[in-house]
């Protein structure tokens, strides 16, 4: 079975694959150290700060490694903002049979609410390097993502004030869906 998290910057998918790790044993793969393979190794002009662009980028190599872990009979979980909405079409229906994808966003209430916890939490798992996150761009990043979960039918835990963020519940409740909707 191979689990894809993916959706919007902050949200904790990170964490949530961790927690999947430690209920599983299953690796996980984040998509940002994929990225910073190819921008410390000059494979690529994409930098950083160019999200977009890089998502169609890693998406292949990500497709191909995906491919491999399922053609092995090995279980996988990938995570990051690079997943892009339109990620079936790279997969037959044999492999997709074998996935399952969701995408974790924030609410707009929820963001302007609790932006300070959100600032707090971005250390959770791993340290990053120091930035000043922009609440405007967080804001239209979910939005992004949610209307991607719209027209690629792919499920959305959104994170609001009627469902607070618990990586725990949200572990148990990926692991749970994709058990019910993978050939595992």
């Amino acid at each position: 079975m191979v689990i894809l998290i993916g959706g919007s910057s902050h949200v904790g998918k990170t964490l949530v694959s961790q927690k999947l790790l430690e209920r599983t044993g299953f690796p996980y793969m984040s998509l940002d150290h994929l990225k910073m393979g190819f921008i410390r190794t000059k494979r690529t002009e994409l930098t950083v700060e160019d999200d977009y662009e890089m998502r169609y980028f890693l998406w292949p190599f990500a497709a191909e490694i995906i491919k491999t872990a399922i053609e092995n009979s090995q279980n996988l979980i990938v995570e990051g903002c690079y997943i892009p909405g339109e990620w079936k079409a790279s997969f037959t229906q044999d492999y997709l049979s074998k996935i399952y994808c969701t995408f974790i966003t924030m609410s707009e209430e929820y963001l302007r609410q609790h932006f300070d916890l959100v600032t707090d939490k971005a250390n959770a798992i791993e340290k990053r390097m120091p930035e000043e996150l922009d609440l405007e761009r967080l804001i239209l990043c979910s939005k992004e993502f949610k209307e991607d979960c719209k027209k690629f039918d792919i499920p959305n835990l959104e994170i609001s004030n009627s469902f607070m963020f618990d990586a725990d519940k949200m572990a148990d409740h990926i692991l749970h869906e994709a058990k019910n909707s993978t050939k595992a």
